[in-house]
Protein backbone atom coordinates (compact mmCIF):
# COMPACT_ATOMS: atom_id res chain seq x y z
CA UNK A 1 0.00 0.00 0.00
CA UNK A 2 1.36 3.40 -0.95
CA UNK A 3 1.82 6.17 1.60
CA UNK A 4 -1.06 8.15 0.12
CA UNK A 5 -3.40 5.18 0.36
CA UNK A 6 -2.68 4.42 4.03
CA UNK A 7 -5.46 5.48 6.44
CA UNK A 8 -4.45 8.32 8.71
CA UNK A 9 -5.23 8.12 12.45
CA UNK A 10 -7.67 10.81 13.68
CA UNK A 11 -4.89 12.61 15.55
CA UNK A 12 -2.98 13.21 12.30
CA UNK A 13 -5.98 14.75 10.51
CA UNK A 14 -6.24 18.46 10.00
CA UNK A 15 -8.65 20.43 12.13
CA UNK A 16 -11.15 20.83 9.30
CA UNK A 17 -10.99 17.13 8.45
CA UNK A 18 -11.68 16.20 12.11
CA UNK A 19 -14.84 18.29 12.12
CA UNK A 20 -15.96 16.86 8.78
CA UNK A 21 -15.24 13.27 9.87
CA UNK A 22 -17.13 13.85 13.11
CA UNK A 23 -20.20 15.09 11.25
CA UNK A 24 -20.02 12.28 8.71
CA UNK A 25 -19.82 9.56 11.40
CA UNK A 26 -22.37 11.15 13.73
CA UNK A 27 -25.37 8.90 14.42
CA UNK A 28 -27.18 10.97 17.05
CA UNK A 29 -27.49 8.52 19.94
CA UNK A 30 -26.78 11.32 22.42
CA UNK A 31 -30.05 13.02 21.34
CA UNK A 32 -31.92 10.53 23.57
CA UNK A 33 -30.92 12.67 26.55
CA UNK A 34 -32.71 15.70 25.14
CA UNK A 35 -35.75 13.54 24.32
CA UNK A 36 -35.85 12.24 27.88
CA UNK A 37 -35.46 15.76 29.26
CA UNK A 38 -38.38 17.04 27.14
CA UNK A 39 -40.60 14.13 28.17
CA UNK A 40 -39.74 14.57 31.86
CA UNK A 41 -40.43 18.31 31.64
CA UNK A 42 -43.87 17.60 30.17
CA UNK A 43 -44.79 14.95 32.73
CA UNK A 44 -43.33 16.70 35.75
CA UNK A 45 -42.02 14.95 38.85
CA UNK A 46 -43.46 13.58 42.07
CA UNK A 47 -41.90 13.58 45.53
CA UNK A 48 -43.58 12.31 48.69
CA UNK A 49 -41.88 13.21 51.98
CA UNK A 50 -43.04 12.08 55.42
CA UNK A 51 -42.03 13.98 58.56
CA UNK A 52 -42.08 12.14 61.89
CA UNK A 53 -41.30 13.44 65.36
CA UNK A 54 -42.98 14.69 68.49
CA UNK A 55 -44.68 18.08 68.59
CA UNK A 56 -42.58 21.21 68.90
CA UNK A 57 -39.48 20.01 67.03
CA UNK A 58 -39.98 22.34 64.05
CA UNK A 59 -41.17 19.83 61.43
CA UNK A 60 -43.44 22.31 59.65
CA UNK A 61 -40.84 25.08 59.75
CA UNK A 62 -38.14 22.82 58.30
CA UNK A 63 -40.35 21.76 55.39
CA UNK A 64 -41.15 25.40 54.63
CA UNK A 65 -37.43 26.18 54.78
CA UNK A 66 -36.50 23.28 52.48
CA UNK A 67 -38.81 24.45 49.69
CA UNK A 68 -38.75 28.17 50.56
CA UNK A 69 -42.54 28.29 50.56
CA UNK A 70 -45.49 27.42 52.79
CA UNK A 71 -45.71 23.71 51.99
CA UNK A 72 -46.29 22.26 55.46
CA UNK A 73 -49.75 21.17 56.56
CA UNK A 74 -49.85 23.72 59.39
CA UNK A 75 -48.95 26.56 57.02
CA UNK A 76 -51.58 25.59 54.46
CA UNK A 77 -54.27 24.74 57.01
CA UNK A 78 -53.68 27.03 60.01
CA UNK A 79 -55.60 25.89 63.07
CA UNK A 80 -54.66 27.81 66.21
CA UNK A 81 -56.82 25.53 68.36
CA UNK A 82 -55.19 22.30 67.16
CA UNK A 83 -54.57 19.97 70.08
CA UNK A 84 -52.46 16.86 70.39
CA UNK A 85 -54.63 14.02 68.97
CA UNK A 86 -55.44 11.06 71.20
CA UNK A 87 -54.17 8.69 68.52
CA UNK A 88 -51.62 9.16 65.74
CA UNK A 89 -53.14 10.68 62.64
CA UNK A 90 -51.71 10.67 59.14
CA UNK A 91 -52.35 13.88 57.23
CA UNK A 92 -50.97 14.68 53.81
CA UNK A 93 -51.12 17.78 51.69
CA UNK A 94 -49.98 18.24 48.08
CA UNK A 95 -48.61 21.24 46.21
CA UNK A 96 -47.75 21.83 42.57
CA UNK A 97 -44.40 23.60 42.63
CA UNK A 98 -42.68 25.10 39.60
CA UNK A 99 -39.13 26.40 39.33
CA UNK A 100 -37.40 27.39 36.08
CA UNK A 101 -39.95 25.49 34.01
CA UNK A 102 -39.65 22.27 36.06
CA UNK A 103 -42.92 21.14 37.63
CA UNK A 104 -43.07 18.93 40.69
CA UNK A 105 -45.97 17.58 42.71
CA UNK A 106 -44.75 17.67 46.29
CA UNK A 107 -46.70 15.78 48.95
CA UNK A 108 -45.84 16.39 52.60
CA UNK A 109 -47.15 13.72 54.98
CA UNK A 110 -47.41 14.74 58.63
CA UNK A 111 -47.91 12.45 61.64
CA UNK A 112 -49.44 14.55 64.46
CA UNK A 113 -49.60 12.69 67.76
CA UNK A 114 -46.43 10.64 67.29
CA UNK A 115 -44.41 10.42 70.52
CA UNK A 116 -46.66 12.89 72.37
CA UNK A 117 -48.28 10.51 74.84
CA UNK A 118 -47.24 8.97 78.14
CA UNK A 119 -47.49 5.50 76.64
CA UNK A 120 -45.96 5.49 73.15
CA UNK A 121 -45.90 1.71 72.77
CA UNK A 122 -46.44 0.60 69.17
CA UNK A 123 -46.96 4.20 68.03
CA UNK A 124 -45.01 3.32 64.89
CA UNK A 125 -47.77 0.92 63.72
CA UNK A 126 -50.17 3.46 62.11
CA UNK A 127 -47.22 4.96 60.21
CA UNK A 128 -46.09 1.52 59.05
CA UNK A 129 -49.64 0.72 57.97
CA UNK A 130 -49.91 3.95 55.99
CA UNK A 131 -46.64 3.27 54.13
CA UNK A 132 -47.72 -0.28 53.30
CA UNK A 133 -51.17 0.92 52.23
CA UNK A 134 -49.49 3.14 49.63
CA UNK A 135 -47.47 0.16 48.36
CA UNK A 136 -50.68 -1.89 48.21
CA UNK A 137 -52.54 0.80 46.28
CA UNK A 138 -49.68 1.05 43.75
CA UNK A 139 -49.51 -2.75 43.44
CA UNK A 140 -53.24 -3.02 42.75
CA UNK A 141 -52.94 -0.41 40.00
CA UNK A 142 -49.95 -2.28 38.58
CA UNK A 143 -51.65 -5.68 38.34
CA UNK A 144 -54.86 -4.36 36.76
CA UNK A 145 -55.56 -5.76 33.30
CA UNK A 146 -56.22 -2.26 31.98
CA UNK A 147 -53.44 -0.29 33.58
CA UNK A 148 -53.24 3.48 33.59
CA UNK A 149 -50.66 4.99 31.31
CA UNK A 150 -49.06 6.60 34.33
CA UNK A 151 -49.82 5.15 37.77
CA UNK A 152 -50.25 7.84 40.45
CA UNK A 153 -47.37 7.44 42.88
CA UNK A 154 -48.40 7.95 46.51
CA UNK A 155 -45.55 5.77 47.87
CA UNK A 156 -43.51 7.46 50.61
CA UNK A 157 -40.11 8.17 49.08
CA UNK A 158 -38.41 9.52 52.18
CA UNK A 159 -39.10 9.78 55.91
CA UNK A 160 -37.35 12.58 57.80
CA UNK A 161 -37.14 11.50 61.43
CA UNK A 162 -36.73 14.32 63.97
CA UNK A 163 -34.58 13.50 67.01
CA UNK A 164 -35.02 15.78 70.06
CA UNK A 165 -31.81 17.73 70.86
CA UNK A 166 -31.20 16.09 74.25
CA UNK A 167 -27.45 15.85 73.72
CA UNK A 168 -27.30 12.43 75.40
CA UNK A 169 -28.50 9.41 73.40
CA UNK A 170 -31.42 8.07 71.39
CA UNK A 171 -34.61 7.25 73.26
CA UNK A 172 -36.01 3.69 73.07
CA UNK A 173 -38.82 5.12 70.92
CA UNK A 174 -36.30 6.52 68.40
CA UNK A 175 -34.46 3.20 68.18
CA UNK A 176 -37.63 1.12 67.81
CA UNK A 177 -39.14 3.39 65.17
CA UNK A 178 -36.05 3.58 62.98
CA UNK A 179 -35.27 -0.13 63.39
CA UNK A 180 -38.68 -1.13 62.08
CA UNK A 181 -39.29 1.61 59.52
CA UNK A 182 -35.83 1.45 57.92
CA UNK A 183 -36.93 -1.87 56.36
CA UNK A 184 -39.76 -0.27 54.41
CA UNK A 185 -38.77 3.35 53.70
CA UNK A 186 -35.71 5.58 53.27
CA UNK A 187 -35.11 7.20 56.67
CA UNK A 188 -33.07 10.39 57.02
CA UNK A 189 -32.55 11.23 60.72
CA UNK A 190 -32.04 14.85 61.75
CA UNK A 191 -31.30 16.52 65.08
CA UNK A 192 -34.04 19.12 65.42
CA UNK A 193 -33.42 22.64 66.73
CA UNK A 194 -29.68 22.07 66.76
CA UNK A 195 -29.04 25.67 67.79
CA UNK A 196 -29.93 24.64 71.36
CA UNK A 197 -26.68 22.61 71.51
CA UNK A 198 -23.10 23.89 71.65
CA UNK A 199 -20.80 22.71 68.86
CA UNK A 200 -19.10 20.28 71.27
CA UNK A 201 -22.45 18.90 72.46
CA UNK A 202 -23.62 18.61 68.88
CA UNK A 203 -20.56 16.63 67.73
CA UNK A 204 -20.76 14.32 70.77
CA UNK A 205 -24.49 13.73 70.20
CA UNK A 206 -24.00 12.96 66.49
CA UNK A 207 -21.23 10.46 67.27
CA UNK A 208 -23.36 8.80 69.95
CA UNK A 209 -26.30 8.46 67.55
CA UNK A 210 -24.11 6.92 64.82
CA UNK A 211 -22.82 4.37 67.35
CA UNK A 212 -26.35 3.47 68.43
CA UNK A 213 -27.52 3.12 64.82
CA UNK A 214 -24.68 0.68 64.15
CA UNK A 215 -25.28 -1.24 67.41
CA UNK A 216 -28.97 -1.69 66.55
CA UNK A 217 -28.26 -2.49 62.88
CA UNK A 218 -30.38 0.41 61.69
CA UNK A 219 -29.63 1.19 58.05
CA UNK A 220 -30.61 4.78 57.30
CA UNK A 221 -30.36 6.48 53.91
CA UNK A 222 -28.02 6.34 51.99
CA UNK A 223 -27.77 2.59 52.63
CA UNK A 224 -24.28 1.19 52.10
CA UNK A 225 -25.51 -1.97 50.37
CA UNK A 226 -27.16 0.05 47.59
CA UNK A 227 -24.06 2.01 46.50
CA UNK A 228 -23.75 1.36 42.77
CA UNK A 229 -20.02 1.89 42.26
CA UNK A 230 -16.82 3.25 43.84
CA UNK A 231 -17.73 6.84 42.99
CA UNK A 232 -21.14 6.46 44.64
CA UNK A 233 -19.52 4.88 47.68
CA UNK A 234 -17.07 7.73 48.05
CA UNK A 235 -19.84 10.38 47.86
CA UNK A 236 -22.20 8.48 50.15
CA UNK A 237 -19.49 7.72 52.72
CA UNK A 238 -19.08 11.46 53.25
CA UNK A 239 -22.84 11.79 53.78
CA UNK A 240 -22.90 8.83 56.18
CA UNK A 241 -20.18 10.50 58.25
CA UNK A 242 -22.44 13.56 58.69
CA UNK A 243 -25.64 11.71 59.61
CA UNK A 244 -27.68 12.69 61.54
CA UNK A 245 -27.83 16.22 60.15
CA UNK A 246 -27.97 18.90 62.85
CA UNK A 247 -30.51 21.34 61.41
CA UNK A 248 -32.14 24.66 62.16
CA UNK A 249 -35.25 25.74 60.30
CA UNK A 250 -36.60 29.24 59.75
CA UNK A 251 -38.89 30.91 57.24
CA UNK A 252 -37.99 34.38 58.52
CA UNK A 253 -35.86 36.62 56.29
CA UNK A 254 -33.20 39.02 57.60
CA UNK A 255 -30.59 41.33 56.10
CA UNK A 256 -27.01 40.38 57.00
CA UNK A 257 -24.16 42.33 55.40
CA UNK A 258 -26.53 43.55 52.69
CA UNK A 259 -27.69 40.00 51.82
CA UNK A 260 -31.12 38.47 52.36
CA UNK A 261 -30.85 35.30 54.42
CA UNK A 262 -33.16 32.84 56.16
CA UNK A 263 -32.32 32.75 59.83
CA UNK A 264 -33.17 32.94 63.50
CA UNK A 265 -32.42 36.15 65.32
CA UNK A 266 -31.15 35.99 68.92
CA UNK A 267 -29.65 38.61 71.19
CA UNK A 268 -26.23 37.09 70.45
CA UNK A 269 -26.62 37.37 66.68
CA UNK A 270 -28.36 35.77 63.72
CA UNK A 271 -28.21 32.02 63.04
CA UNK A 272 -28.03 31.64 59.27
CA UNK A 273 -29.93 28.55 58.19
CA UNK A 274 -27.98 28.02 54.95
CA UNK A 275 -24.55 28.77 56.43
CA UNK A 276 -22.73 25.45 56.95
CA UNK A 277 -20.70 27.04 59.75
CA UNK A 278 -23.95 27.50 61.70
CA UNK A 279 -25.86 24.27 60.96
CA UNK A 280 -26.12 21.41 58.47
CA UNK A 281 -29.39 22.37 56.81
CA UNK A 282 -27.63 22.97 53.46
CA UNK A 283 -26.32 19.38 53.45
CA UNK A 284 -29.81 18.01 54.11
CA UNK A 285 -31.32 20.17 51.34
CA UNK A 286 -28.67 19.07 48.85
CA UNK A 287 -29.21 15.39 49.72
CA UNK A 288 -33.01 15.50 49.41
CA UNK A 289 -33.33 17.82 46.42
CA UNK A 290 -30.15 18.62 44.51
CA UNK A 291 -28.09 15.41 44.44
CA UNK A 292 -30.04 12.33 45.60
CA UNK A 293 -33.74 12.94 44.89
CA UNK A 294 -33.90 10.51 41.96
CA UNK A 295 -31.84 7.91 43.82
CA UNK A 296 -34.22 8.11 46.80
CA UNK A 297 -37.15 7.46 44.44
CA UNK A 298 -35.29 4.63 42.67
CA UNK A 299 -34.54 2.82 45.94
CA UNK A 300 -38.18 3.20 47.01
CA UNK A 301 -39.31 1.59 43.75
CA UNK A 302 -36.63 -1.05 43.15
CA UNK A 303 -35.94 -2.12 46.76
CA UNK A 304 -38.69 -1.26 49.27
CA UNK A 305 -41.69 -1.58 46.96
CA UNK A 306 -40.20 -4.63 45.23
CA UNK A 307 -39.78 -6.40 48.59
CA UNK A 308 -43.41 -5.67 49.41
CA UNK A 309 -44.57 -6.76 45.93
CA UNK A 310 -42.74 -10.11 46.12
CA UNK A 311 -44.22 -10.89 49.53
CA UNK A 312 -47.78 -9.97 48.50
CA UNK A 313 -47.65 -11.91 45.22
CA UNK A 314 -46.28 -14.95 47.03
CA UNK A 315 -49.18 -14.69 49.47
CA UNK A 316 -51.78 -14.41 46.72
CA UNK A 317 -50.24 -17.37 44.86
CA UNK A 318 -50.53 -19.48 48.01
CA UNK A 319 -46.80 -20.14 48.14
CA UNK A 320 -45.89 -22.16 51.25
CA UNK A 321 -44.03 -20.13 53.85
CA UNK A 322 -40.82 -22.17 53.52
CA UNK A 323 -40.61 -21.24 49.81
CA UNK A 324 -40.23 -17.57 50.62
CA UNK A 325 -36.79 -16.00 50.30
CA UNK A 326 -34.66 -16.26 53.46
CA UNK A 327 -34.93 -12.60 54.40
CA UNK A 328 -38.74 -12.77 54.31
CA UNK A 329 -39.37 -16.24 55.74
CA UNK A 330 -37.03 -15.70 58.67
CA UNK A 331 -39.22 -12.94 60.04
CA UNK A 332 -43.00 -13.03 59.63
CA UNK A 333 -43.01 -9.25 60.09
CA UNK A 334 -40.35 -8.76 57.42
CA UNK A 335 -40.65 -5.52 55.50
CA UNK A 336 -42.23 -4.11 58.65
CA UNK A 337 -45.60 -5.78 58.13
CA UNK A 338 -48.18 -5.78 60.87
CA UNK A 339 -49.66 -9.12 61.80
CA UNK A 340 -53.08 -8.02 60.59
CA UNK A 341 -53.21 -7.45 56.86
CA UNK A 342 -55.86 -5.05 55.54
CA UNK A 343 -58.61 -6.89 53.69
CA UNK A 344 -58.70 -4.16 51.06
CA UNK A 345 -56.20 -1.50 50.15
CA UNK A 346 -56.83 1.83 51.82
CA UNK A 347 -55.13 4.41 49.72
CA UNK A 348 -54.42 6.85 52.50
CA UNK A 349 -54.92 4.82 55.70
CA UNK A 350 -57.83 5.03 58.11
CA UNK A 351 -57.10 8.46 59.50
CA UNK A 352 -55.38 9.89 56.45
CA UNK A 353 -56.59 13.16 55.04
CA UNK A 354 -55.42 14.52 51.75
CA UNK A 355 -55.79 17.89 50.14
CA UNK A 356 -54.25 19.18 46.96
CA UNK A 357 -53.10 22.75 46.77
CA UNK A 358 -51.53 24.58 43.89
CA UNK A 359 -48.47 26.64 44.64
CA UNK A 360 -45.88 28.24 42.41
CA UNK A 361 -42.41 29.25 43.61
Amino acid sequence: MSESAKPHPPSSQAKGEKSHAGEFGYVGIDAILEQMRRKAMKQGFELNIMVVGQSGLGKSTLMNTLFKSKVSRKSAQPNPEERIPKTIEIKSISHDIEEKGVRMKLTVIDTPGFGDHINNENCWQPIMKFINDQYEAYLQEEININRKKRIPDSRVHCCIYFIPPTGHCLRPLDVEFMRRLSKVVNIVPVIAKADTLTLEERDFFKQKIREELRANEIDVYPQKEFDEDAEDRMINDKIREMIPFAVVGSDQEYQVNGKRILGRKTKWGTIEVENIAHCEFAYLRDLLIRTHMQNIKDITSSIHFETYRVRRLNESNGLPHHHLPDDLSADPKANGQLEEQPSAPQTNGAAAQHEALSHEM
